[in-house]
């Protein structure tokens, strides 16, 4: 049913199946304010708006952000059985790494970018869905090619981290930022980078080719810890010092 052609996705080549065409419709809420109280009344008190916000339509209009509904329909549309059967998450599991979701509006239809990571292959999967039929409308794959990290795989990296020989350096660095012992993830901010290997990497040569990060850790002080130096390679599961 599909056809295989060429496809730049900004930083690579990626192969794409093309799969059927799509459309949508998205949110608007607005809230009128309160009137406003009479001018010269005395002693009355001044009005305050409702500071909750109006709960949020299942749909939205034009280029407007995804509403979590649409996401959640735009995902369960996007996992096919294919995929779902073939592809590896960043645990092993059956089935994609979820990564994000964007909106396209194309002439007043609307669709949903869902992006996703198969480990199993080591590529991005780009699927697109019309959020007014609910089907997939485009699947598209490419190696070599990273979007930011999910908050599963920052803290799968951390795992990674603290499993690892490697540990000790960020207990060191957590010892001489805070004067205290490490004693633990908990209470522990952790963001990350996506890393791609630079030519004179000899640590982390895969990085590219491979899904992996560097972790941003700041402590409950809000003291950053320094572990720039490590890099998580999530597809080979390890961890590696940069040298």
């Amino acid at each position: 049913m599909g056809r295989q052609r060429t496809w730049g996705w900004g930083l690579g080549i990626a192969s794409i199946t093309a799969v059927t065409a799509f459309g949508v419709a998205s949110w608007h809420a607005n809230a009128a304010p309160p009137p406003s109280p009479a001018p010269g009344v005395a002693g009355e008190q001044p009005r305050v708006s409702n500071p909750s916000p109006a709960p949020e339509t299942a749909t939205g209009v034009g280029g407007e952000a995804l509403t979590g509904s649409e996401v959640d329909r735009a995902r369960a549309a996007a996992v096919t059985p294919k995929l779902a059967a073939e592809a590896e998450d960043v645990t092993g599991a059956k089935g994609p790494e979820y990564l994000s979701a964007e909106v396209l509006a194309d002439g007043g239809a609307r669709r949903a970018e869902l992006y996703y990571y198969d480990y199993k292959t080591d590529k991005l999967v780009k699927q697109v869905v019309d959020l007014g039929t609910g089907k997939l409308a485009g699947s598209y794959t490419a190696a070599g090619l990273q979007k930011p990290a999910s908050e599963r795989e920052v803290a799968t990296a951390l795992d990674l981290l603290l499993a690892d020989p490697l540990a000790a350096e960020l207990k060191d660095a957590y010892q001489e930022a805070t004067g205290k012992q490490f004693a633990g993830k908990a209470g522990l901010t952790v963001k990350a980078h996506v890393y791609k290997a630079k030519p004179a990497d000899s640590g982390a040569a895969d990085c590219g080719k491979h899904r992996c990060l560097q972790l941003i850790v700041q402590t409950a002080d809000g003291l950053f810890i320094d572990v720039n130096h490590i890099v998580i390679d999530l597809s080979g599961r390890s961890v590696a010092r940069l040298k």
